[in-house]
C-alpha cells in the first residue's frame, strides 16, 4: 500500500503495522464524521417522534435516487467505452488519406518538374533569337543617330564659320541631345572624336559671339542696320551653350559699361561727396539712352537688373574710399543730403526691379506703431535688413552668384547706403546740440502757470520737448535705421535727463517738519499759491514723461534693427522723473508744514496751565482748518488720485506725530487746559478726517481715515494720561502707551506741574515694575529726542500695591471717562518716516543714530 511518498513495506514488519494502524485512526475519524453528519441530517429530518411516520416513504425516495444515479453511471460507462472504438477508427482512416496525399502531392511534383524541363527545352531557341533581334535594333538605331550626329555636327561647323547665330542655335540644342544618347560609348575613339569636334565648334561659336558683342556701344549699332538683329540671334546661341557661357557675357557687358562710369567718377573733381546725386543721374541716364538697344538681350537675363547690382557695389566701393580719405569730420548737411539721394535711388530700384519687402519708410512705422495690422509689415522689413547686411559684405565670389541667379530677389534697400552708418556720428552730434539748444530755450519760455480756461494741467514745454524728439526720429529713421539710431536714442535719454533736472530745480528749495527732516531737506519751504499750483504742474509734467518716455521707447524698439532692440530702455529715465514726482510731493508737503509753524507756536504759547475753563476749538485750529481749506481743493483739482492719496499720507504722517511732540513743547496743562487741548485734537483729527472730502478725491478715503486715527489717537492718549489723577497716572500711562519711555513719563510729570520731589518718588516707583524701556531723554525746550529704535512695548503690571489702582480694567475704565479714542500705537508712524535719515551722513536727524 502507497500513501503519498510513503515506501511500500512488507506485511509484519513494524513500519507495515505502523503504517496499517495509521490507515485504520483515519478510517475511524472519517466514519465518525461521516456517522455525525448523517446523525445531524437525521435529527434534522426527524426533529420529534410524531415525525418518524415520515421513515418509510423517506427510505423509499432514497433508494429510487440511487437506483436512477446507478443506471447513470452504467450508461456514462457504455457509452465512454463505445466511444473509444469509434475515435480508433477514425484515427485509423485519417492516418491513410494523409499516406495517400502524401503520395500524391510527390507525384504533381515530378510531373511539374518533367514540364519545366521540357519548357526550357523549347523556350531554349527562342531566347537567343530575341536576344539577337534586340541587339540589332539595337546597333540600327545607334549607326541611324551616329549618322544624324555626324551630319548635324558638319552643318553646325559651316554655320558657325558663316556665324550663322539663329540656325546655329537650333542646331546645337540637336546636337546636345544626340550626343546624349552616346554617353555610354565615350570610350568609343569616334564617338570620342565627334564629342571634341564639337567642343571645338562651341568653343568657335563663343568667341565669334564675344567679338560681335565687342563693338555693342562703339555706335556701329547706327551705322549697321542689322547688327542689333545679329547680336539678338547670338544671345540665341549664349542660350543655347552652357548657363556659364551668358554669365560670362552679361559679365563682360557690365563691366565694360562701367569702364566709363569708374573713370569719371574716381577723378578728382567729382570723387567728392557733394557730388553723390551725379553718379546716380548718371546709371538713370544710361539706362534711359540705352534701352532700346539693350532689348536685344533676353528678358530672362535681366542685363539691366545685373548692371545695376555692379553699379551699386562699385559706387559703395568708391563712397567707402571717400568717407574715409576725409580729412575732417564731413559736413552734416552734404553727408545727410547724399545719403537722402542714395536711399531714393535705392528705393527706385527696389520698386523697378521688385526688391523683397515693402518700400514703407520708417517714420510710417514710427506713426503707425499702435496699429497692429503692421505686424506681417515689420517683419517684412526685419528680413530686409539681415539681407541688406549679407549683400553689402559679399565678396567677388557673392559678384559671380549674383549674375548666376539673375532676377533672385536682390534687395537694393542699404547696398549703398549703409556704408555710410559709421560716419554718422557727427549728425548725432549735430541732433543732441539741436534738441539741447530747444530744451533750453522751452525751458527758458516756459511759463510754469496754466491758463484759466486750459484743458490740461501739464507744462507745455513736455510736449513741445517729446514733439522735437519725434521730429528727430523721424529724420533719422528715415536715414537709418541701425546703430546711429541707438545712438539717437541715449541722445533722446539724456535729453529727458536734463529736462528732469530742470523740473527738479525748479521745486521751492529747502524743508522744515518731521518728513524734511528725515529726508535732510534742511531750511524752509515757504510756498504761496501759486507756488502750490506750480508744484502740482511739475507732478503732472513729470508723469506725462514718464509715461510718454515708455511709449517713445517702444516705438523706437519696434522700428529699430532687431538685434539692437534690446538695447532700448527708458528706465533710468523714467526712474528720474519718478524721483521728480516724489520731491516734488514732499515738497509740497514742507510747504503745508511751513504754514502751519505759526500755528504750532501759538498752540505752545497758551497758557494751559492757568486756563479757567473749556470752551470752543482754539484759535489756532481755526487757522489749521483755513490753511487746508485754501490749498486742499486745488491740489485735490490738479493732483491725479494716486499721487493726491501719496500727498495725505505724508501730510497726516507730518501732523500726527509733529500735533504729539508739539504737545511736549507746552508749559504746565493743568486738568482744564488738557480738556481744552483733547477738545482742539478731536479738532484737529476730524479736519483732517475731512481733506479727502475737501480735496473732491475720496477713493482712498477709508485707509487714510484708518491712518489719521491711529496718528491722532497718539495725542488724545497723551492728554488723557495728563487728565488722569496723580495716583494713577502711571498705570494709565503703562496702558494707554505701552511704548512709551521714563523720559516721556517724566516729562508728562512736568506737564502736570509736579515738583522734583514728587516726580522722583513716582518715578521710582515706575521704573520698580518695569514700565518703558530704553532711557531717551525729551528736550522741553526743542523738538524732542525720538529713540533710534522702535520701543518695544512693555508688559502691563499685574501686581500693584494697595496704593495703586488693582487692576487693567479699571485703568482703563478710568482713562475711557476722559475721552474717546484712547489710542496704543506710540511712535510706530514717525520712526517709519525717519528710517531713510540711517543711512544719511548729513542732516539735523543724523545725530539721533550715532549713539
Amino acid at each position: 500500500m502507497v500513501v503519498g511518498n510513503a515506501i511500500p513495506t512488507e506485511p509484519g514488519s513494524s513500519s507495515y503495522r505502523e503504517l496499517d494502524r495509521t490507515n485504520q485512526n483515519e478510517n475511524r475519524a472519517m466514519t465518525s464524521e461521516l456517522c455525525d453528519y448523517a446523525q445531524d441530517y437525521i435529527n434534522q429530518m426527524f426533529p420529534t417522534e410524531a415525525s418518524l411516520s415520515g421513515v418509510e416513504p423517506l427510505m423509499q425516495k432514497v433508494h429510487n435516487e440511487i437506483r436512477i444515479v446507478d443506471a447513470e453511471i452504467l450508461a456514462a460507462v457504455r457509452q465512454q467505452s463505445n466511444s473509444g472504438s469509434k475515435a480508433k477508427e477514425d484515427l485509423a482512416a485519417a492516418t491513410s488519406a494523409v499516406k495517400e496525399l502524401m503520395y500524391k502531392v510527390r507525384e504533381i511534383k515530378s510531373k511539374a518538374e518533367q514540364s519545366e524541363a521540357m519548357v526550357q527545352e523549347i523556350c531554349r531557341d527562342i531566347k537567343k533569337l530575341d536576344f539577337a533581334k534586340k541587339h540589332i535594333t539595337t546597333t540600327i538605331t545607334a549607326l541611324h543617330r551616329l549618322t544624324m550626329l555626324v551630319s548635324a555636327i558638319e552643318q553646325l561647323q559651316v554655320m558657325a564659320s558663316k556665324r550663322q547665330y539663329k540656325e546655329a542655335s537650333a542646331q546645337l540644342e540637336a546636337v546636345s541631345q544626340l550626343c546624349s544618347h552616346f554617353d555610354g560609348y565615350r570610350d568609343n575613339p569616334k564617338i570620342t572624336e565627334l564629342r571634341d569636334k564639337f567642343k571645338n565648334i562651341k568653343q568657335i561659336l563663343k568667341s565669334h559671339v564675344f567679338s560681335d558683342f565687342s563693338s555693342l556701344g562703339t555706335g556701329k549699332e547706327t551705322e549697321e542696320t542689322n547688327l542689333l538683329q545679329h547680336l539678338s540671334d547670338a544671345c540665341l546661341v549664349v542660350d543655347a551653350l552652357e548657363p556659364s557661357v551668358r554669365e560670362e557675357l552679361v559679365k563682360n557687358f557690365c563691366d565694360k559699361e562701367l569702364i566709363s562710369y569708374q573713370q569719371i567718377f574716381e577723378g578728382a573733381e567729382l570723387a567728392k561727396l557733394d557730388k553723390t546725386e551725379r553718379r546716380y543721374a548718371w546709371v538713370k541716364r544710361r539706362l534711359r539712352t540705352n534701352e532700346e538697344i539693350w532689348k536685344i538681350f533676353p528678358a530672362s537675363w535681366h542685363v539691366d537688373y545685373l548692371l545695376c547690382i555692379q553699379f551699386c557695389k562699385l559706387t559703395r566701393t568708391q563712397l567707402e574710399d571717400i568717407l574715409e580719405n576725409l580729412k575732417e569730420k564731413p559736413d552734416v548737411g552734404t553727408l545727410l543730403m547724399a545719403l537722402q539721394r542714395t536711399i531714393e535711388f535705392e528705393e527706385e530700384l527696389a520698386d523697378k526691379f521688385g526688391g523683397s519687402g515693402s518700400s514703407r519708410t520708417v517714420t510710417d512705422g514710427f506713426e503707425e506703431t499702435d496699429k497692429t495690422e503692421n505686424n506681417n509689415q515689420t517683419v517684412l522689413d526685419i528680413r530686409k535688413k539681415y539681407e541688406k547686411k549679407l549683400a553689402a559684405h559679399q565678396g567677388n565670389q557673392d559678384d559671380d552668384k549674383d549674375l548666376a541667379v539673375p532676377g533672385a530677389g536682390f534687395n537694393f534697400r542699404g547696398i549703398i547706403s549703409s556704408c555710410f552708418e559709421p560716419h554718422l556720428t557727427v549728425y548725432v552730434e549735430f541732433e543732441e546740440k539741436t534738441l539741447m539748444d530747444n530744451l533750453e530755450k522751452l525751458v527758458q519760455e516756459e511759463t510754469w502757470d496754466m491758463d484759466d480756461g486750459s484743458q490740461t494741467s501739464i507744462l507745455s514745454s513736455s510736449m513741445q520737448v517729446f514733439l522735437i524728439i519725434r521730429r528727430s526720429l523721424k529724420r533719422c529713421s528715415a536715414l537709418t535705421k541701425n546703430q546711429t539710431l541707438l545712438n539717437l536714442f541715449k541722445v533722446f535719454q539724456r535729453v529727458l535727463k536734463a529736462y528732469a533736472t530742470k523740473l527738479f530745480m525748479k521745486l521751492p528749495k529747502g524743508g522744515t517738519g518731521i518728513v524734511a527732516a528725515a529726508t535732510g531737506m534742511d531750511g524752509h519751504i515757504k510756498t504761496s499759491d501759486k507756488d502750490e499750483r506750480m508744484i502740482c504742474y511739475i507732478v503732472n509734467t513729470a508723469e506725462y514723461c514718464h509715461k510718454t518716455a515708455e511709449e517713445l521707447a517702444d516705438n523706437v524698439s519696434k522700428i529699430i534693427d532687431t538685434q539692437l532692440a534690446d538695447a532700448v530702455d527708458m528706465s533710468e529715465v523714467q526712474d528720474e522723473f519718478s524721483a521728480v514726482i516724489t520731491k516734488a510731493l514732499v515738497t509740497l508737503v514742507n510747504g503745508l508744514e511751513t504754514k502751519f509753524d505759526t500755528e504750532m507756536l501759538t498752540m505752545t504759547r497758551v497758557s494751559w496751565g492757568t486756563l479757567e475753563s473749556v470752551g470752543d476749538q482754539s484759535e489756532y485750529v481755526t487757522n489749521i482748518k483755513m490753511i487746508l481749506n485754501g490749498s486742499i481743493p486745488v491740489l485735490g483739482s490738479l493732483l491725479s488720485p494716486v499721487y493726491f492719496q501719496f500727498f495725505l499720507d505724508k501730510l497726516a504722517s507730518s501732523l500726527g506725530p509733529r500735533f504729539y511732540l508739539n504737545i511736549f513743547k507746552c508749559k504746565q496743562i493743568s486738568e482744564t487746559g488738557a480738556q481744552q487741548m483733547l477738545l482742539d485734537t478731536q479738532a484737529v483729527k476730524t479736519i483732517l478726517l475731512d481733506i479727502p472730502s475737501l480735496g473732491k478725491q475720496t477713493s482712498g478715503a477709508a485707509s487714510y481715515s484708518k491712518f489719521v486715527s491711529r496718528e491722532m489717537s497718539k495725542a488724545e492718549a497723551l492728554l488723557k494720561v495728563i487728565l488722569s489723577p496723580i495716583d494713577s497716572v502711571a498705570d494709565t500711562y503703562s496702558v494707554l502707551l505701552p511704548e512709551g519711555t521714563p523720559s516721556e513719563f517724566q516729562r508728562i510729570l512736568e506737564l502736570k506741574g509736579l515738583k522734583k520731589a514728587d516726580q522722583q518718588t513716582i518715578l521710582e516707583d515706575f521704573n520698580k515694575r518695569g514700565s518703558g524701556i530704553s532711557q531717551a531723554p525729551i528736550a522741553t525746550s526743542a523738538v524732542p529726542v525720538i529713540p533710534a529704535v522702535a520701543p518695544t512695548p512693555a508688559p502691563v503690571v499685574s501686581q500693584l500695591s494697595g496704593a495703586v489702582i488693582a487692576s487693567r480694567e479699571d485703568v482703563l475704565t478710568r482713562a475711557a471717562a476722559l475721552g474717546r479714542g484712547a489710542a496704543t500705537t506710540g511712535f510706530k508712524r514717525f520712526i517709519a518716516l525717519t528710517e531713510a535719515a540711517k543711512d544719511r551722513t548729513d542732516g539735523p536727524f543724523r545725530k539721533l543714530f550715532n549713539a
